[in-house]
């Protein structure tokens, strides 16, 4: 009932499908209530709705998963929850964590995933945990821990 009176927003857009699938670090809006909450993990592994300020609803933070060229050397991101980015900061890699406006769709900052920086699990049983990175395991040809 609700969301067919158009006053639910996820990620700035009006949702009317009462199943429309909201990820990890959607901000999702309510204007009638001047309510604003994101999608995050409990400790747990549920999503859990946080409740943020106007400000931090204007942004959304993305994780890269690839970075690529098209068409005439066009450089473009591929963020985790499907957003196509194009011209991103040359200093932008795989694993970085984007800061996108949400009114634009584009990058306002980044951050490097670097030892030292702040994490949340995003996948399997330690999902939801929050933790600082102390170190990076590469292996060449294969995936990174």
């Amino acid at each position: 009932k609700i969301v067919h009176q158009r006053l639910i927003k996820v990620d700035g857009k009006v949702r009317t499908d009462m199943t429309f699938p909201a990820g990890f670090m959607d901000v999702v809006t309510i204007d009638k209530t001047q309510e604003n909450f994101r999608l995050l993990y409990d400790v747990k592994g549920r999503f859990a709705v946080h409740r943020i300020k106007s400000e931090e609803a204007k942004y959304k933070l993305c994780r890269v998963k690839k970075v690529g060229v098209a068409l005439k050397g066009v450089c473009y991101v591929v963020t985790h929850d499907g957003r196509t980015i194009r011209y991103p900061d040359p200093l932008v890699k795989v694993n970085d964590t984007i800061m996108v406006d949400i009114a634009t769709g584009k990058i306002k900052d980044f951050i490097k995933f670097d030892s030292g920086n702040l994490c949340m699990i995003t996948g399997g049983h330690n999902l939801g945990r929050v933790g600082v990175i102390q170190h990076r395991e590469r292996h060449p040809g294969s995936f990174d821990i």
